[in-house]
């Protein structure tokens, strides 16, 4: 049960009215005979808690003389016996077993050891080690130093003392010193300090560890985690991801295990099993929440879709309910989104892959473009080299001074020469970045439907300026102005989403506190019946209007009085375009480099590319942002979009992509 003064996180309570000797008996009638009743048995072990199956246990013994675990085994198999033998087990016991299990036979599951270690506290570590010995009658320390090496093995070993500081007292002058250690261990020097991280990593407490991590984004300009995956390497880089994970959320941390436990084909039977039963009296409704909340649908649902029989039905009894029905938001989840958007008010350099070429020299590199293009075949490889490694800026020269050498329109030579997605990448690379997103827009407007979802992405993410220059290039490109074709192409609430946006015109000043807590509260106000007041209407006013230094104010405080992140609230209340314009304007408040990772990795997942969004983001993002985007692009999918494109694309427009990624993380 919880500790005193904390709210119990559990799916699994004590039973009311538990009675040992009756359960015992329950049990014994359900596997006597030929076969087994396994619905009664899993209905009578996952309603009791861990301490009470213990004590059924006991009385199982007392009156039959019998061991349960042992009657258990013979009568279940596969992966319900395995999950029903696991709830069984004190839960010290149940990791002394997790871990005998990852060091035993050949080879050795790392990332059970991972799991285990980076999560446990101090005195669950202390009764994991008393627990293995009385169980094995082996050292655990001795036993993991025999089965793993190098900086793994010490953090390793670090962990298993249980010896983290626990002193909720922090002092500001050591989180500082800290995080200028961690940056001098690992970014600023040749190698790897890697015993810097161990020290730091493995003994200072949560709280402390937490304010290292915000001081080190603002002196590093990139997340812990980001530096982590570049200075260390194989299962010590896991471990340290995994320690920093549970340091800033263990819920997320598991959440994000048991969601890769599910996706793609096959499950993992063993880790879902192990946390779904080794955190159902800990922080299962945290862990329920920041899943539903991260991954868009609940955790009873993906269990259900993933899993099937009495196996099923077990781990749906674990997991306590289904968060898509009840759609509530609890407190740890509510705790992580608040941190996701300290973290978002932290300035970062936002750095392009495309920088202006030294040396550069505009009449040659349009020599260089009309010996590509002259004569029987095309030089894609050489316009490639020339336009992909040349600043915007750079390429209006070259196009002027192949005007002034050749007489030729470059433009119409390219559009002659390409074709395909290559040629769609060159030529918008040629454009200003403005004449691009007009272009772009009116090809989302004109003909027979709407492509809401650039219309979104480009009036969405763009500032004041980039807005206005876009005003200019379309007026200048299509004689008409941009805001009458959103108007005549679009309709209602999000017309009016869009119209506002085209103005250019929102706010760029501070934060105003007083201001942010009434802004919150116009957003959370679900009982005005005022139509000229609507949902909708309020949240346009601020949205659209508001700078972002005050709309991450604005979206604190709209946390603390609901308990709930506005991007889920949006999700909930409102639909279609409306819903998806304003969640693009929250997620670019929050963190747009991440947003633009997002729509680049649905743009590649799955069969199929979609080329357009690739493109287009490709090019419009490779002189601001794209540096950013790789790296949280790495965070988010545990691959780079470098790696990606190579897979997903194919000749010399992958050629191009690649050139303008910059690189490989």
């Amino acid at each position: 049960m919880a500790p005193q003064g904390k709210v119990y996180r559990g799916s699994v309570k004590d039973f009311q009215g538990f009675d040992a000797n009756q359960d015992a008996e329950a049990l014994y009638n359900a596997m006597k005979g030929f076969g087994s009743d396994k619905e009664a048995i899993l209905d009578l072990i996952t309603s009791r808690s861990n301490k009470q199956r213990v004590e059924i246990c006991q009385a199982y013994k007392s009156l039959y003389g019998k061991d349960l675990i042992a009657d258990l085994k013979y009568e279940l198999t596969g992966k319900f016996e395995r999950l029903i033998v696991s709830l069984m087990r004190p839960p010290a016991y149940g990791d002394a077993k997790e871990i005998k299990d990852a060091i035993s036979g050949v080879g050795t599951d790392e990332k059970c050891l991972i799991e285990i270690l980076a999560s446990r506290t101090n005195q669950e570590i202390h009764d994991l080690v008393a627990a293995y010995k009385d169980a094995y009658g082996r050292d655990l320390e001795a036993d993991i130093v025999g089965d793993t090496s190098g900086h793994f093995k010490k953090m390793l070993v670090v962990l298993l003392q249980g010896a983290r500081e626990e002193d909720d007292v922090v002092s500001e002058d050591l989180v500082e010193q800290d995080a200028k250690d961690l940056l001098e261990a690992g970014e600023l020097k040749w190698g790897t300090d890697e015993a810097q991280f161990i020290y730091i990593l493995g003994r200072r407490s949560r709280q402390h560890l937490r304010l290292v991590f915000d001081e080190y984004l603002k002196i590093a300009g990139k997340p812990i985690e980001r530096s982590i995956r570049g200075e260390l390497s194989g299962d010590f880089e896991k471990l340290m991801l995994a320690v920093v994970k549970c340091i800033r959320s263990k819920a997320e941390y598991f959440a994000e295990r048991l969601y890769k436990a599910m996706k793609g084909l096959g499950t993992r039977d063993n880790t879902l099993i192990r946390i779904m039963v080794s955190r159902s009296e800990i922080d299962m409704l945290d862990i329920r929440e920041v899943f539903r909340t991260k991954y868009e649908k609940s955790l009873y649902n993906m269990i259900k879709e993933d899993t099937s029989g009495e196996y099923k039905k077990a781990l749906l009894k674990l997991c306590g309910g289904d968060d898509d029905a009840a759609g509530e938001f609890f407190p740890e989840a509510a705790q992580v989104a608040y941190r996701m958007w300290e973290l978002s008010a932290v300035k970062v350099e936002l750095r392009g892959t495309v920088q202006p070429a030294g040396d550069f020299n505009d009449d040659g590199d349009a020599q260089v473009l009309r010996k590509a293009m002259k004569g029987l075949g095309t030089d894609e490889g050489a316009i490639i080299e020339v336009v992909t490694k040349r600043s915007n800026a750079q390429r209006q020269q070259i196009i002027k001074a192949y005007k002034a050498h050749y007489g030729r329109d470059l433009m119409a030579d390219l559009k002659s020469e390409l074709s395909g997605s290559l040629a769609k990448l060159i030529l918008g690379l040629m454009l200003t970045p403005a004449q691009y997103d007009a272009k772009q827009l009116r090809k989302a407007v004109e003909g027979a439907g709407t492509d809401e979802s650039v219309l979104i992405e480009i009036m969405a993410t763009r500032n004041n300026q980039e807005i206005r220059a876009i005003n200019e290039a379309y007026q200048e490109a299509y004689h008409k102005s941009l805001e009458d074709d959103l108007s005549s192409d679009t309709s209602g609430h999000f017309k009016r989403i869009l119209v506002s946006l085209a103005l250019g015109n929102r706010d760029e000043g501070p934060e105003n506190l007083t201001q942010a807590h009434e802004d919150a509260k116009k957003l959370a106000d679900v009982s005005s019946n005022d139509s000229s007041d609507s949902l909708e209407t309020r949240f346009l006013s601020i949205l659209c209007t508001r700078s972002y230094p005050h709309l991450r104010r604005v979206f604190q405080e709209f946390i603390k009085m609901t308990n709930h992140d506005v991007e889920h609230a949006i999700k909930k209340r409102m639909s279609g375009d409306v819903r998806d314009a304003f969640v693009a304007i929250v997620r670019s408040v929050k963190n747009k480099p991440a947003f633009f990772a997002d729509k680049l990795y649905k743009s590649m997942k799955g069969a199929g590319t979609d080329e357009r969004t690739l493109t287009r983001i490709m090019i419009s993002r490779s002189e601001i942002d794209l540096f950013n985007i790789r790296g949280e692009f790495i965070d988010l999918f545990d691959k780079s979009l470098h790696h990606m494109i190579e897979k997903d694309t194919s000749g010399d427009y992958r050629k191009a992509l690649l050139a303008l990624c910059g690189g490989e993380d």
